[in-house]
């Protein structure tokens, strides 16, 4: 059996390899469009910083060594342009000499990956892309001949344009960052991005929301808020689509998304034809809908997928929650499945949670805080999604709610998953449980919650806000209007509360719990302020860039 796979690196190369491993008789052809057939581009922009220092160990395998180890026919600078599907060939041209052969197959896997979106006006100035060593290659050429004053603009604020902030930053260039929505990473919450829009000040990024290039020229990068900016770099991260222009070419299926079409076992509307990686559309795993994840993980999943589907040991691909992370300037921000905005735009019935958790036990040096988010189904207590953000212990936390949701717990269940302790790594009460323990409250109705976004509409309506924090800490900042009561006296002052719903809140939403829960019982309505004054502050200064802690007078009388 004759196999073609077009395109290396993860999903191309999963494949081919796996393949090898179950059938040695198999006759396995890589065509690769690049110099480069297997490499780290998950590690390109760490190597532009000077983190990576040697450049060959982004090189995973050659031709070469794929040829020795695996008995791969590896071809770099080919370009598959065409599929004959009734002869089953593929017309291949050569990069460099312009030369075309057909090449036979018995059966086909599609790994040509994605391709950057749209174009741009203007090329007074170079823009580059940061998907492959050639690029990194121009870019540090760049940073080099410019020198110690190099100036960069990063287009897009995604992962990859993070990144390249980050790593440009520590090579000493002043950046600017031009973001299309409201905010770093879009896929994150607004209160959640808070933390993200503070690290990129902190470290001298000129962050640029709600704008757009309109055109480079005379060494300047011109954006439609008016100005302009200088650059001896530009790099496009603006995001990617899926490149599946061979398989439309072909009249293979292609979804509403521009991805290919596949079944559970990556197989085309071709039974002969497969395909991989970030052409391809997945399932996803909230509503089991088509969507795009454009993840590395994936792809070598779905390449194995699709080898073991060939070699006739058939496992079927799992829908994907697009579980992802990215490090910044010392922060970690991880995430997984749907946010707070997609649910509301779906219309999707669901409750949110806020927790702030150290890394592991406080009185333990080191310990650092982290911003958790929890999204639950209102009616099931599925986990829909989960966002955080903070130093050490998010990435093992996201990985253990992405677990859960693998295995299909709910959210409660967090509350009783075992999971190893000792000060240094963990609190007895570890920062997953503690969110299960919040779903598992509301899910049974021993507290209810409200929004920071709500806050206001409910206070317009008459509920009365109490701040259930010290004095001191309520004289430090507090949410105008907020009535300071502090949880240890209030036994003592209920009869003081007025006849109103009441709105209890603390710094981070634990006090404010317990006083959730003694004020009901003492015969009040009362509902807790979700992750407290500090998810208020971050939700608001998100949202408002001139919003910050609110001084507020001292406490007064109730009555």
């Amino acid at each position: 059996m004759k196999i073609v796979i077009v395109g290396g690196v993860a999903g191309g190369m999963s494949a081919a390899t796996r393949l090898r491993r179950l059938d040695e008789s198999a006759e396995i052809v890589v065509f690769e469009r690049g110099p480069y057939v297997s490499f780290a581009n998950c590690g390109l922009p760490y190597y532009v910083g000077g983190i990576i220092e040697d450049r060959e160990s982004l090189l995973l395998q050659t031709p070469a060594s794929l040829a020795a180890r695996f008995r791969l026919d590896a071809r770099v600078l080919q370009e598959v342009t065409r599929i004959d599907r009734e002869s089953r060939t593929v017309e291949v041209t050569g990069v460099r000499d312009g030369v075309t052969h057909t090449e036979p197959y018995d059966v086909l896997i599609l790994a040509a990956g994605a391709t950057v979106t749209g174009t741009l006006p203007g090329n007074d100035i170079p823009v580059h892309t940061l998907r492959t060593i050639d690029d990194v290659d121009a870019i540090t050429t760049v940073l080099d001949e410019a020198g110690d004053s190099a100036r960069a603009v990063v287009m897009g604020a995604g992962f990859i344009g993070l990144e390249a902030v980050e790593n440009l930053i520590a090579r000493g260039l002043a950046v600017t960052l031009v973001q299309r929505g409201p905010r770093p990473l879009s896929p994150l919450d607004p209160e959640m991005a808070a933390p993200v829009i503070d690290a990129l000040r902190d470290h001298g990024v000129d962050l640029r929301v709600h704008t757009t290039v309109t055109d480079i020229r005379a060494g300047m990068v011109h954006l439609d808020d008016g100005t302009a900016v200088a650059a001896d770099l530009i790099i496009d991260a603006r995001g990617v689509r899926p490149d599946s222009s061979l398989a439309r070419d072909a009249g293979i299926a292609i979804g509403a998304s521009g991805g290919i079409v596949v079944d559970e076992f990556q197989r085309t509307s071709d039974p002969s034809i497969y395909a991989v990686g970030d052409a391809v559309e997945k399932t996803d795993g909230i509503d089991h809908g088509a969507t795009l994840v454009t993840m590395a993980g994936l792809a070598n999943r779905h390449g194995r997928t699709a080898a073991d589907a060939i070699a006739g040991v058939a496992e079927p691909s799992v829908p994907a929650f697009g579980a992802s992370i990215v490090g910044l300037f010392g922060l970690t921000i991880a995430m997984i499945g749907w946010s707070e905005t997609r649910l509301l735009a779906a219309g999707r019935p669901h409750r949110v949670i806020h927790t702030h958790p150290s890394s592991h036990a406080g009185y333990y040096p080191g310990a650092e805080q982290m911003s958790m988010k929890l999204l639950v189904d209102a009616e099931t207590d599925a986990i829909l999604g989960a966002q955080i953000v903070g130093g050490s212990g998010v990435d093992k936390r996201i990985d253990v709610i992405a677990t859960a949701m693998a295995g299909g717990l709910t959210a409660s269940q967090l509350s009783r998953l075992e999971l190893a302790y000792a000060p240094q790594f963990a609190s007895a009460k570890d920062a997953v449980n503690m969110a299960g323990y919040v779903a598992d409250n509301l899910a049974t109705g021993a507290t209810r919650s409200v929004q920071w976004h709500e806050l206001e509409n409910a206070i317009s309506s008459g509920a009365i806000l109490i701040d259930v924090r010290s004095p001191g800490e309520f004289d430090r900042g507090g949410i105008p209007g907020a009535i300071n009561l502090p949880l240890d006296e209030i036994r003592e002052r209920a009869a003081e509360l007025p006849d109103a719903p009441i709105i209890v809140h603390c710094q981070v939403g634990q006090r404010g719990h317990t006083a959730a829960r003694l004020l009901s019982q003492l015969g009040h309505d009362v509902q807790n302020l979700d992750g407290g004054y500090r998810t208020w502050l971050a939700g608001m200064s998100s949202t408002s860039p001139t919003t910050g802690a609110h001084r507020t007078p001292p406490a007064t009388p109730l009555a």
